[in-house]
């Protein structure tokens, strides 16, 4: 991908830096000889331990990869596959001049093999990554178990392993019994946040007399338009929103309902909708760029589904993350104009979701400060997002893989999105942490002072690919086979 004259926003000067930090790095690791195990051992088989498996295996090591699922299952999984999507199939934006297309354009470069996957699993999204949800799963999984170095071990794992290089990234529904053996072992209490998902529907019974395909601003990759969409006027707007907040919910424990940490990236939308009557408007119904082709004019509101699976028969309810009685959905969402006589293939649900204080425990190559042969990635190490998961499942396998082969870990260049998540969770004040997604505002400002949102977005992001890539000029094993990023054109504001 050409990035033209932008890249002069990283500084000849900041470049030299990068590669002399990244070359330092490299002569140190040369000098570790010690090996410390035979087999690198990875818990949990969701998008960060999948990626972590290939990316060690990659570099040479052998890999247990241990998955409990399908013996022991969990509250949100429903297949035994790796890296299994239970929220959303939206891998977030593809558009360079936003955080999340800029992190997966990382990741393309950094060789990853779940954005890999992804791209050949993409389902039209407009300019969003989204993928047949049980296809990449399998793709995964296929790729997984054909590697000759990775053996996957379907046991749960309820105690952290004493000896060897041990990777934790059991996720967020991490076992009662470990999250308690890592409680212990951490001295700390674990932090719980909460998770939904959003109901599925069968293509075939939704009204198309009322629902219309369209993106917004026309910006999709079908000439149809990538979402359904379920138009409503100002008083059926209201008649749901009554509705939504009078359904009944499934009850929380004493312990979940008390927990101060209540994670705001999958809020749900009745939870939303107590914030006051136009919320969901300004939210996840807003109808900006859209216009229903009854009436020619833009909705009051509008309810998207969004393609789920390949065969394109499956549609999920975008922003639609609940905790309802499962009756009681139905009844309520079955008031969306369109949805009269939805089919539920899936309900919404919601659950525990479980993460480490980062800053207090981790290094910023997501080894634990107490034992370096023992490290930590995804939604457990506090990451938030599918990218950001992936991302730090590659980081940490990586850095497995060296520590396993006596060599010193890596860090990753601080004006990189991976770099600067990653410097986030490990180096915020542990007192205030909470999980984080990728996002702009973790960089550091630009030399030059841009006015624009798309400005500034294309600026940091080639200045963060050219730092990437000064950095990998010392780590030339750990780029993808061939330079592209692949990414979609910048968006508009």
């Amino acid at each position: 991908m050409g990035r033209g004259g932008e890249g002069n926003h990283a500084g000849a000067t900041a470049q030299r830096a990068t590669t002399q930090r990244a070359t330092t790095q490299r002569a140190t690791t040369q000098r570790a000889t010690t090996r410390v195990a035979p087999t690198v051992t990875i818990v949990g088989g969701g998008l960060a331990g999948s990626e972590a498996a290939w990316q060690a295996a990659r570099l040479g090591a052998e890999v247990q990869l241990f998955e409990m699922r399908p013996a022991t299952k969990t509250p949100a999984h429903t297949t035994a596959d790796l890296a299994e999507l239970v929220c959303s199939n939206s891998l977030g934006s593809d558009a360079l001049n936003r955080a999340p297309g800029l992190l997966k354009a990382e990741l393309r470069r950094l060789g990853s093999l779940l954005l890999e996957v992804a791209d050949a699993q993409r389902v039209p999204a407009g300019s969003a990554l989204a993928v047949d949800r049980e296809g990449f799963a399998a793709a995964v999984t296929a790729r997984l178990e054909a590697h000759p170095a990775i053996t996957l071990i379907r046991e749960e794992v309820t105690a952290i392993p004493e000896t060897g290089v041990v990777l934790l990234a059991s996720g967020p529904l991490t076992s009662p019994a470990l999250a308690q053996a890592l409680s212990a072992w951490t001295g700390s209490d674990a932090l719980y946040f909460y998770d939904a998902i959003a109901p599925i529907v069968d293509s075939a019974s939704i009204n198309f007399d009322t629902a219309f395909r369209a993106s917004r601003y026309a910006r999709g990759e079908q000439d149809a338009g990538d979402y359904i969409n379920c138009p409503m006027n100002e008083e059926e707007y209201r008649r749901f929103v009554e509705a939504l907040l009078s359904a009944e919910r499934i009850p929380l424990r004493d312990f979940e309902r008390d927990d101060p940490h209540f994670f705001e990236a999958c809020l749900p939308v009745e939870v939303l909708a107590q914030r006051g009557p136009n919320a969901l408007a300004f939210g996840p119904l807003r109808p900006v760029g859209l216009r229903d082709p009854r009436t020619g004019r833009r909705p009051y509101a509008v309810v998207q589904l969004r393609q789920d699976n390949a065969a394109g028969d499956l549609y999920n309810l975008v922003g639609f993350q609940t905790n309802l009685r499962y009756g009681e959905q139905e009844r309520v969402f079955r008031l969306i104009p369109g949805l009269e006589n939805a089919s539920f293939v899936r309900h919404g649900a919601m659950h525990r979701n479980t993460y480490i204080n980062a800053p207090r425990l981790l290094k910023p190559t997501l080894q634990f400060k107490a034992r370096d042969t023992l490290l930590c990635a995804g939604q457990l190490a506090g990451l938030e997002g599918y990218a950001g998961n992936i991302m730090g499942g590659l980081l940490a396998g990586v850095n497995a893989a060296r520590v396993q082969q006596g060599q010193t870990p890596v860090t990753l260049p601080p004006l990189t999105m991976s770099g600067a998540l990653i410097a986030y969770i490990t180096q915020t004040d542990p007192d205030r942490f909470q999980p984080m997604k990728a996002n702009f505002g973790l960089l550091a400002p630009l030399e030059d002072v841009l006015r624009g949102k798309r400005a500034r977005g294309e600026a940091q992001a080639h200045r963060a690919l050219d730092e990437l890539e000064s950095w990998l000029v010392a780590f030339p094993e750990l780029a993808a086979q061939s330079n592209t990023t692949d990414v979609l054109p910048t968006q508009p504001e």
